[in-house]
């Protein structure tokens, strides 16, 4: 499979070159491309690179019996494996599937003291809860969130340079449209983007092949493989809520308000039953939350409904595996990703704000009087309505949000659809495929704002 390059790549060149770096989790969904680029890089930075997996080596788990000091456990190390190298200073330590071991976090204390070895460990945290850690290394390790391939590493992948793409947002940054060749080929990609979703294998195939022949058959396994992945780490008593809510994540999604309703996933099934499941798949970085505002207005996090939510796939083309096949059939002749009730616009929305950097999401709805919108985001000092567009259609709810008194903190609004860059005096007009640069460009932009 091509080597695909990563955001990840910069950070872990940063963080190497950094002399005070600290032993690095990396964690994230699984099949995402963790462990190939810690691999890559550790054969570019180290004479020695020691990879321990504990899901495949088992026996690798008890090298933390006898404690947690350096010495003790490289003794450990080199008695089940004498061929390794341990060359302090020019070693890294790569501990994989970090949620088989928890003792191995709590190692990570000892290790940054001692500071002769780099150490990086990688867990898709399925099933991995943190009372079982007797110490979770705080101070002492830095975290890192990898995702699938945004829409910059997709391109990256289809041979644009970092410059190009830097050029989209020199677009949004000065407001100037895109030309009509501009519009088309970019979306063209966008489209294809969204079909296959940002899994590296999936994406690896198709930029190899040219084609999607393949990719479905292999999204499906993916889903598949998340299902065992679920049946294999979740807690017996929480295995068939678990997969309850994962396996219904799609109905829900296909419905008008696409709000996820735990009463409708089993006979008298209660929300607060279920909320450790969804915060179950929410770690294990399998889905996206999206929660209901209680107001529109600031501050986001606590002015929520803990059991109103969305939930999205955290990769897009994995919803696009889990539809039918008459839906598939319209995708594949007809293009159409306006089909399932808008749901693969908004999962692919929220899926770009989540890789941009936002911890949450949120949307709002108000039946009196009727206001829905699809996203919130926000800057320094106001809250911003994201609306998503599967089709040109009025925005009569951002126009209220932005023009009503009763909504203080919204002073414009984002529109996202199949048009290009604009600003009427309310609220700003970007293409989809202008989403992953969102967050960037409300920390960075100077913005018109409706006053």
């Amino acid at each position: 499979m091509k080597l695909l390059k990563r955001q990840i790549d910069k950070f872990l060149d940063d963080w190497f070159k950094n002399p005070k770096h600290k032993p690095l989790i990396i964690n994230g969904a699984r099949q995402i491309g963790k462990t190939v680029s810690i691999r890559a890089f550790g054969k570019m930075h180290y004479d020695s690179i020691v990879e321990i997996n504990f899901v495949l080596e088992e026996k690798y788990r008890r090298i933390f019996d006898d404690g947690y000091d350096v010495d003790t456990i490289l003794k450990n190390i080199s008695m089940l494996n004498p061929s390794v190298k341990l060359i302090p200073g020019k070693t890294l330590l790569f501990f994989d599937e970090l949620q088989k071991c928890p003792k191995c976090a709590t190692s990570l204390k000892s290790f940054c003291q001692d500071n002769r070895y780099d150490v990086i460990c990688s867990g898709s945290l399925m099933g991995i809860y943190y009372e079982e850690i007797e110490s979770n290394a705080v101070g002492f390790k830095e975290d890192y969130k990898m995702h699938s391939l945004n829409f910059e590493e997709f391109l990256w992948a289809k041979g644009y340079s970092e410059d190009q793409v830097e050029d989209l947002y020199r677009h949004m940054e000065t407001l100037t449209p895109f030309s009509r060749l501009e519009m088309d080929t970019l979306m063209g990609h966008f489209r294809d983007y969204m079909s296959i979703g940002g899994m590296p294998e999936v994406v690896a195939m198709f930029v190899k092949n040219g084609h999607f022949g393949g990719t479905l058959k292999l999204m499906r396994q993916l889903l598949k493989d998340y299902e065992e992945d679920i049946t294999k780490y979740a807690k017996n008593t929480d295995k068939a809520k678990i997969l309850a809510v994962y396996n219904h994540i799609n109905t829900f999604l296909g419905k008008e308000n696409k709000k996820f309703q735990i009463t409708k996933v089993a006979r008298g099934a209660r929300s607060r039953e279920y909320l450790g499941s969804v915060e179950w798949l929410q770690e294990a970085g399998v889905v996206n939350v999206c929660y209901c505002l209680n107001n529109a207005e600031l501050p986001l996090k606590g002015n929520y409904v803990p059991n109103m939510y969305k939930l999205y796939y955290h990769d897009t083309g994995l919803l696009i595996a889990s539809l039918d096949e008459e839906a598939q059939q319209d995708l594949r002749e007809n293009r159409n990703f306006g089909t399932y009730k808008g749901a693969i616009y908004e999962n692919i929305v929220g899926e770009m704000l989540i890789k941009a950097g936002y911890e949450q999401l949120f949307y709002y709805m108000n039946d009196n009087p009727a206001l829905e919108m699809d996203f919130f985001v926000r800057d320094a000092d106001s809250l911003i309505p994201v609306e998503v567009k599967a089709k040109d259609s009025a925005t009569t709810s951002l126009n209220h949000l932005i023009e009503w008194k009763s909504y203080p903190d919204v002073k414009f609004g984002i529109k996202l659809g199949y048009k290009n860059i604009g600003w009427n005096g309310k609220f700003y007009t970007f293409p989809y495929f202008l989403g992953f640069l969102i967050r960037r460009w409300l920390q960075n932009s100077k913005r018109v704002k409706n006053n």
